[in-house]
């Protein structure tokens, strides 16, 4: 007979072993050829975005949604309704349908998702907007905020209250400094924040807070703390939009002028910004950039110590057929698309975790973090790229040291988006985990970080996560408190961006060299913080993301000036 598949496993004694996926068996005299279909790739597309979605009956106390189903290469074994951006409920494959019961006041936002069996999670449908109406007449204000605290840092003060209580429900609180009003909180939580930024210094200033109702009743504004603004500086000193765009950013580097490099992740192009006025230069577009969808792209810019010299950039991008890095010179204010030298090639890409960051290491090496392409087996297959930090010359070549022969520097790797250096000149990687926990993680030469088998502490099969060889992560964040990215170190201190929950987090390195005093220093005050990165001084870049109500994207970028070294 004909053999008809690939990859032939021959037994020459005529007997068979075990191998998975289909098999074919032929006999040709004495020997025996069997012939194993490959098992299927997995399953990394994510259904379609839902849509239709409507609101049926409304009323004070529930609210009906309906949609339309969505396809997928597999089966829909789920959706998740959104509101504000947070999940409220879920439901089975097969629903299209739910009633909400729990119902604020205000105004809010729905959105529906769906999942399939392989967890991949579809875009957001479109939404609609709901305001429940009061359940009868309503004249009763709620009740005054309690437990208000302010305190500043530099020219920065944040303010924490307790929710206020009220027959229907809180609306909005509204937030007043020395008598006007600075902001206004959605009233979806039991404990709030509001961030002041650029504060007058060197004065005193009395913050207050009220809560509101749908029907617009509001309380009396609660007791004033009084704080001094510019008195003191511990953590951020102050923040300062700087520029705007309208593309996602992933990639930026400051130049030894001052100037910042960033790229637009989506269309490939690299633009230069002058920091003392916002004003942008496109620069050019990286050639051969084909996106895969989702997180492909133009994912990382670096320039070395060098550049005033050689004028090299550095990209990590996506094209039609892997991911790779390059090398292109900027000459004046134009991106020399025939200089382009390929570094690394066929990095594994696909519709996710192309992840990555490039890092420019003190010994003058490059290294680059690089997510699974959305094949897990691949970040334990020295074979591959993918999953791996990698160290490499600036020319492409593979210095001598590495522990595999290869560019290979460590693996067992997830979806790392946050490279960086301490002070120490230790290489930590931040990676985003399967929904469970995001880790932090100090990276050793030859290092096994886990991933399959481990995600952050956990096991994923039952056991492995004590396996001799893999190494433990120094910080985990739970999956409501990370979805976490861009990493910074600046002297002693690392600083960690979430674009899942809007938080910057910052870590001081103890005397063992470990992170210590973990904490939340900004929480939902700009949006999705996509990446930070070192600036000259003593500061840090920020990179915030916010999509407004018609899908466009407003991306700021934020200078943050940091405490003076001690």
């Amino acid at each position: 007979m004909t053999p008809v598949a690939p990859s032939p496993v021959e037994s020459a004694s005529g007997g068979s072993r075990l191998v998975s996926g289909l098999l074919l068996i032929a006999v040709v005299g004495l020997a025996v050829l069997v012939w194993r279909w490959p098992e299927p790739p997995p399953d990394v597309r994510p259904p379609s975005a839902p849509g239709g979605l409507s609101v049926g009956e409304t009323t004070c106390k529930s609210i009906a949604l309906s949609w339309s189903g969505s396809t997928d290469d597999t089966e829909v074994t789920g959706y998740e309704v959104h509101r504000d951006g947070r999940v409220v409920t879920s439901v089975g494959g097969k629903v299209q349908s739910v009633v909400l019961t729990e119902v604020p006041a205000g105004t809010w936002s729905v959105t529906v998702k769906a999942r399939d069996e392989a967890g991949n999670v579809s875009p957001a449908g479109g939404a609609v907007s709901v305001t429940p109406p009061s359940c009868g007449a309503d004249a009763k204000a709620p009740s005054t905020p309690g437990g208000v605290k302010a305190t500043a840092d530099g020219t920065t003060v944040t303010m924490t209250w307790d929710a206020a209580v009220d027959d229907v429900g809180v609306a909005e609180y509204d937030v007043f400094r020395d008598g006007a009003k600075v902001g206004t909180v959605g009233g979806g939580g039991p404990q709030f924040t509001f961030i002041d930024l650029g504060v007058p210094a060197s004065a005193v200033h009395r913050y207050q807070v009220s809560a509101r109702d749908g029907q617009g009743n509001a309380s009396s504004r609660s007791a004033g703390v009084d704080v001094t603004a510019g008195a003191a500086c511990t953590l951020l000193c102050a923040i300062t939009p700087v520029g705007r765009d309208t593309g996602v950013v992933w990639g930026l580097a400051e130049l030894p002028d001052g100037s910042v490099l960033y790229g637009r992740r989506d269309t490939y192009e690299i633009v230069r910004m002058d920091p003392r006025t916002g004003q942008v230069t496109p620069l050019g577009t990286v050639p051969g950039g084909v996106r895969a969808g989702g997180d492909g792209g133009l994912v990382s810019l670096a320039v070395a110590s060098t550049f005033a010299r050689d004028r090299w950039i550095y990209v990590l991008y996506t094209t039609a057929t892997d991911n790779r890095i390059v090398r292109l010179r900027l000459r004046g204010d134009e991106l020399d698309g025939g200089s382009m030298q390929s570094l690394v090639v066929g990095i594994p890409r696909g519709k996710l975790h192309n992840g990555g960051r490039l890092r420019f290491g003190r010994d003058g090496k490059l290294y680059a973090a690089l997510g699974d392409a959305g094949n897990p087996r691949l970040a334990q297959d020295q074979r591959s790229l993918a999953g791996k930090v990698l160290r490499f010359n600036p020319d492409g070549t593979v210095p001598s040291g590495n522990p595999f022969g290869g560019y290979i520097w460590s693996l067992g790797h997830r979806n790392p988006q946050g490279l960086a250096f301490d002070a120490r000149g230790r290489l930590w990687v931040q990676e985003s985990g399967d929904g469970l926990t995001d880790e932090t993680n100090l990276i050793v030469k030859g290092g096994n970080y886990g991933w399959p088998a481990c995600e952050g502490t956990e096991s994923k099969s039952g056991g492995g996560c004590e396996t001799p060889g893999f190494v433990a992560p120094q910080q985990t964040f739970a999956a409501y408190d990370g979805g976490c990215g861009g990493l910074v170190f600046v002297r002693e201190v690392g600083y960690i961006a979430c674009a899942g929950t809007s938080r910057l987090y910052r870590a001081v390195l103890d005397g063992d060299g470990l992170l210590a005093e973990v904490q939340a220093v900004l929480v939902g005050a700009y949006g999705q913080l996509l990446t930070v990165e070192p600036g000259s001084g003593g500061t840090l870049w920020l990179v915030s993301g916010t999509t407004g109500a018609a899908g466009t994207l407003d991306t700021q970028f934020l200078r943050i000036t940091l405490p003076p070294a001690a």
